[in-house]
């Protein structure tokens, strides 16, 4: 029974199929089979097609777009979402007072191996280099094996601002012992959630004793929000659970609203690019190696140039954010807000060598992104996005996003630090601006 429920954990889609073979388990396996679940082992899968498909670039859209399609055997009614996606009356659905659209490229960076599966990545963006920097930074980093991905359970964090009390340390202990309680009641609101394994995890509560308008105390409700981003969920708790947190503490429930700032919900990627793979013409590999050390370390420890640094890695990441229908301003906001976490504003990625003398790199950063709800179910595109890359849940595709933010963080510092900028991103520009 193990074998081959494992069996169907590695080859099928993990967490749904496994709760279902595990009825028929004993309960040994079944206990084994949920560690398996729940402490973040990703299902195994095979390379599948490969990404790396040669001359791509020179293809016309028509050509580029049959090519994908054949590689991931797209159905017909997502061909048909490539080619436009929403018309004005299904975008008068998702937002207020519309009067047609607005129409983005969207292109495939190629090249990606991401946990040893090949990954085709749909990227939105105005932007020339973005794709094309990132596919060539793929290409590289697979010499080394591709990226390497983790990510963190997909929980996020509600705040209430509770005011107007006369001691906060006692307010503090109160909410502290009457924790369970609450739980249990934020988890009574939505038992769908529950049930697929979400809800209410933690309860934490801050101590601001000096602020513009006085004292006051924040309450985290820490919330599992599973495949989705979640903002509608904990809203949703955090304005059901204000009487209960005025009646414990005899205070002022103001605001109840999510953090943009996910700093429980993080995605991480590394690669290694061989010595070898970094040399090009003049340049030795041990010159571009350390060339992109020395700009990262510009970025680590000076905020005006780590604002351009991350700017460029959410280049890529925006890109696929956008293809897939989540919110690009809340993972800048917390990205951004991430890399000053210590104080000083700073780098989201780490640039250094090995002790064989290979590029190694990494990033980390929070990823409040869903691939149900919103936007990313109502339109067709996106659906037709998360099916070209082949997502299973919200945790891989945080985990892609990053690999592809240190992958154009890549082509961005290796351009900077070898030929400038100007030569490869401004000859793009030049290309557009021709046509």
């Amino acid at each position: 029974h193990f074998f081959a429920a494992l069996l169907h954990y590695i080859n099928f889609k993990g967490r749904v199929f496994t709760f279902e073979m595990a009825l028929c388990m004993r309960p040994s396996v079944r206990g084994l089979c949920k560690t398996l679940l729940f402490t973040g082992v990703r299902p195994l899968s095979t390379a599948g097609p490969s990404s790396r498909i040669p001359d791509f670039f020179k293809l016309t859209p028509a050509e580029r777009q049959k090519k994908v399609v054949e590689l991931v055997k797209l159905p017909s009614s997502d061909i048909q979402a490539l080619n436009g996606g929403i018309d004005a009356t299904k975008g008068d659905t998702l937002i207020e007072n519309v009067i047609g659209t607005f129409a983005l490229p969207l292109g495939v960076a190629t090249n990606f191996m991401v946990n040893g599966r090949e990954v085709l990545i749909p990227m939105v963006t105005e932007e020339p280099s973005i794709v094309a920097g990132c596919s060539f930074m793929a290409k590289l980093a697979r010499d080394g094996g591709g990226f390497q991905t983790s990510s963190t359970e997909p929980e996020m964090i509600g705040q209430l601002q509770i005011l107007d009390l006369d001691n906060l340390a006692v307010a503090k202990l109160k909410i502290l012992e009457a924790k369970a309680r609450i739980l249990e009641a934020v988890n009574k609101i939505d038992p769908i959630i529950v049930k697929a394994g979400g809800g209410a995890r933690e309860l934490e509560v801050r101590e601001f004793a000096s602020s513009p308008v006085g004292p006051f105390l924040v309450c985290h409700l820490i919330y599992n929000t599973c495949d989705a981003m979640g903002a509608n969920a904990i809203n949703t708790a955090c304005e059901k659970i204000q009487p209960m947190i005025e009646e414990i503490t005899g205070g002022r429930v103001h605001l109840r609203i999510l953090s943009n700032l996910a700093d429980r919900r993080l995605a991480r990627a590394r690669c290694t690019v061989p010595l070898k793979s970094l040399a090009f013409k003049s340049f030795t590999g041990e010159q571009v190696r350390d060339g992109i050390i020395e700009a990262w370390a510009f970025a680590a420890v000076d905020p005006y140039r780590a604002a351009t640094h991350n700017k460029g890695i959410m280049n890529g990441i925006d890109s696929v954010v956008i293809a897939t229908g989540n919110d690009w301003r809340a993972i800048e906001a917390g990205a951004h807000a991430y890399a000053a976490r210590s104080g000083l504003y700073t780098s989201l990625t780490t640039w250094g060598k090995d002790k064989a003398g290979n590029l190694v790199g990494s990033i980390e950063l929070p990823m409040a992104i869903g691939i149900v709800g919103g936007s990313t179910k109502h339109h067709p595109t996106a659906q037709a996005c998360l099916k070209l890359m082949g997502i299973r849940n919200a945790r891989e595709l945080g985990e892609i996003m990053a690999a592809v933010g240190l992958a154009q963080n890549l082509a961005a510092i290796r351009a900077l630090a070898t030929e400038g900028i100007q030569r490869g991103h401004m000859s793009l520009h030049a290309k557009k601006f021709k046509s």
